[in-house]
């Protein structure tokens, strides 16, 4: 929520949160073709969204965690064009996107603070495109663990530790690459000290290697 409001308006903010739901492990949020009625803040847990190509396969398109805004898509048609399912037991405040469009014409500050988070989704699919079509594996790995890190530490976490809640495999799926090369890359970078792995835990024991292999695919 926007911060530079007022008592009043933040009062009125308050009324956006509908329902908490709380959404057990492996189970969706929404799935592709649902109606889109409402967007969603993740309270606690974490998400992965996906497409299914025609053929079966999984494509994961995202990674969302505590903190962050699920839903955007649906905004286009009215129809959710992916699954959101959740890695972890989660539970989400749903906001009724009428309501949020009818509160957004009298507290300005949401409008904007609706703009603000929909360009970040923009930016961060642009980051995604240049990732896949430009960087080597271990740079899009990289590029990935310094994302989350990120991301992570920005919502109180810890600077130099996270705990990967997806699998090699989706991470894989997400940065256009097998298993076995995520893998690899992993193994690879904890040989040059760069990080130190135990099952999901990972720790970053070298952030400037990672920022460095990161950049020689921007200088290239």
């Amino acid at each position: 929520m926007p911060v530079d409001v007022t008592a009043a308006d933040m009062e009125r903010l308050d009324t956006l949160v509908t329902t908490r739901r709380r959404i057990r492990r492996g189970t969706p949020l929404y799935s592709r073709g649902d109606r889109f009625t409402a967007l969603y803040a993740i309270r606690s847990g974490f998400f992965k969204t996906r497409v299914t190509t025609n053929d079966g396969r999984e494509q994961v398109t995202g990674f969302q965690m505590a903190g962050e805004i699920m839903g955007l898509d649906g905004i286009v048609s009215d129809l959710h064009t992916c699954d959101a399912l959740a890695l972890e037991d989660a539970e989400v405040c749903e906001m009724p996107y009428e309501r949020i469009e009818d509160l957004s014409r009298e507290v300005p500050a949401l409008q904007t603070h609706v703009h603000k988070i929909m360009s970040r989704e923009i930016v961060r699919e642009h980051g995604v495109m240049l990732l896949l079509g430009s960087m080597r594996a271990e740079e899009r790995v990289a590029s990935f663990l310094l994302n989350l890190l990120q991301r992570l530490h920005a919502r109180g976490f810890s600077e130099a530790e996270l705990v990967l809640r997806m699998t090699r495999e989706e991470i894989g799926s997400y940065l256009g690459l097998t298993l076995e090369t995520v893998s690899r890359t992993f193994s690879r970078f904890a040989e040059e000290r760069l990080i130190e792995v135990r099952h999901r835990h990972v720790r970053i024991l070298d952030g400037r290697g990672l920022e460095a292999i990161v950049a020689s695919a921007n200088g290239r």
